[in-house]
Parts: C-alpha cells; structure tokens; sequence
C-alpha cells in the first residue's frame, strides 16, 4: 500500500475506533467529519496536481490540428510540398486511436528551409510545453554521438533512452538532427523500435513519432527546383511525386546521410521522406517581415528586402536560390532594427 493511503487508513482507524469514546460526541462528529474530508482531498490531489505539473496526460498533450494549419500556411515560406506532406501525416497519426506502427519522418533539404522549424510547429500543436515538453526528445549527432569508436556504446544507450521514454510515456517525440552527420549504422540500432510490433518487452512504441532532419538529398531537390525554373515552370507544381523516390534514393546511397543503406529505407519504415525546397528571393523577404512581427514590431518591407538583398544566392549566373536559406535573417535583423 502507498505511504499516503497507509496514512489516511491510520487516520481513520484512529478516529473511528473505540478511542473515540473518550472525546466528546460533538468534537468527534467534526473529527470524522474531517478525516472524510482529507480523504476525499487526497484522492483527487494526483490529480490536481496534473494541472500545474506536466504528465502522459490530455491535459498536456493534444493535438490541435488548426493551429498547426495555420501556423504552416503563416509562418513557413516556399514549402508547399512539406507543408501538406506534414499537416495530412501528423493528422491522419494522431486521429489515429490505434496505430500499427510509429510515425516516421525524414526530413531533408537545404540549410535553412525550415526543418528545425517545422518540428518545432509539431511540437507545439501536440504538446502544452512544446519543445520544452519532457516528452520531447532532441538528439544531435555531434553533441550526443561525438565518437565513431563509441558507436556500440551509443547503440546501446539510444536504445535504453527510447525504451525508458516511452515508457514513461507513450506519445513521446524524438528528434533527430544532423542526420547526415550520424555514425553510419547507429540509427539501425532503433529499427525494432519503428516497426510494426504490437509491443517490444512489454512495451509499445505504435503512438511515439519519430523525426529525422538531414542536409542529405539536398542537392537533388535543388536540381529539380532548378529544373522546373529553367523550363519556365512554377515551382508550385512541384509534387511529392517528383521528388520522394529520387530522394529515398539519393539519401539510401549516401554515406553520409546517416541512412546509408539503412533498414529502416530498405524495410518501408520511414513513413515519409520530406522534400525541404531552397529558397528564393521572396521567401527570405518573407520571412524578415514574419521575424518583425514576431518581434511585436511593424513589419518594413523596405528593411525585409535590405536584409533579403544582402544574403549569398546561388548557383551563381541565376543567384536564384539563398545559401543559408531564413536561416541567419534573425541575426541580419538586429543589425537594421
């Protein structure tokens, strides 16, 4: 029994019992009075407490599914594909009572498109917290996973780190990023994790999510943008289609994708691979005036093209697509505001 339950029963024992019959009727009436009292509270105090500390719970995580419309169509620029790609998967997952499988993204594209990004919009239509949220799980290759010599070591602890999240919760997020700077062959240490099992040791993975952000496959979406803008065509048109097997492809043949000839490409573990598109001119305008806004500041279209101008396009006769993508228009900012 729990020490708060013992107490409670030890209360009450004592102020039901025969020593009762030494107090006055009246004050023990009130002492009863107040032992039921306590008891009800203590019952219900877990879950007050639920409110003001963060748990497994729905008061902590829930989806909202229009403010993650919204906060794609405002706030990520250029990313038609991605966009539609990510509100229909995490939708259609987390509309989902029962899961076969985890979900599984692999994000990829450019520096600066918006990856980080749009996992951190995830995040915070999921959880109360957001990237805050302790279910929220980010690794990064070079921090966490340093050593190539260490890589059974990492193997090991990965697998644990999981196994222990989820059970603490089952609708944990896991994020990894610098994909294309992981040890070839580590992320294969989590495919058991990915697959279509009912329960692993006791324990089911079916509603965590899964996020890989890799600069790998880059250049392949860049060459179809390319492609489209030389034939005089908008890059709207662009489709998942066009892009998802070259992709696949591109990022299983690469070893330095941190997918190299993965199981998780060769088994069909990997819901979606999602194509980041470079971005032009308008987009970085795009997103100065997005970053003002954030700000609390009145959005200047003379300071956002400033900024936009003064960042590197390539490849270099078209300067069509931004280097660094959004990704240093913060810094950029502070210079003119």
């Amino acid at each position: 029994m729990k020490p708060r339950r013992r107490l409670v029963l030890l209360l009450w024992l004592l102020l039901c019992s025969g020593m009762t019959e030494a107090i006055e009727p009246i004050t023990t009436t009130i002492a009863v009075g107040m032992a039921a009292a306590l008891t009800g509270f203590l019952a219900r105090y877990q879950n007050i407490l639920y409110y003001f500390h963060e748990s497994c719970r729905p008061e902590w995580i829930s989806f909202n599914r229009t403010g993650l419309q919204a906060d794609l169509e405002s706030k990520l620029f250029g990313q038609h594909v991605a966009s539609r790609i990510i509100l229909k998967s995490v939708s259609g997952f987390m509309n989902n009572k029962n899961p076969k499988k985890p979900l599984v993204l692999s994000l990829h594209g450019w520096t600066g498109t918006g990856k980080n990004f749009v996992s951190k919009l995830i995040a915070e239509n999921i959880y109360a917290e957001g990237m805050d949220s302790s279910f929220v799980h980010v690794f990064t290759s070079e921090l966490h996973f340093p050593h190539a010599s260490e890589i059974n070591t990492y193997k090991s602890q990965l697998q644990q780190w999981i196994k222990g999240n989820v059970t603490n919760c089952a609708q944990s997020m896991f994020i990894f990023d610098e994909m294309d700077k992981m040890h070839p062959g580590l992320i294969d240490s989590i495919k058991p994790f990915l697959d279509y099992y009912d329960k692993l040791d006791g324990v089911s993975y079916r509603k965590a999510i899964f996020i890989f952000l890799s600069n790998a496959g880059g250049e392949s979406i860049i060459q179809m943008a390319l492609d489209f803008w030389k034939a005089g065509r908008d890059r709207k048109e662009i489709e998942l289609k066009d892009l998802e097997m070259s992709l696949s492809l591109s990022v299983f043949n690469n070893k330095k994708s941190g997918l190299w000839h993965t199981s998780l490409i060769d088994k069909n573990l990997v819901d979606f691979f999602v194509p980041f598109l470079p971005l032009e001119y308008t987009h970085v305008v795009q997103c100065a005036l997005a970053q003002m806004a954030e700000r609390g500041l009145k959005p200047n279209q003379d300071v956002a093209h400033q900024v936009a101008r003064e960042c590197v396009y390539f490849p270099k006769p078209e300067r069509l697509f931004s280097v660094k993508g959004c990704k240093t228009i913060n810094g950029k900012l502070d210079y003119y505001i």
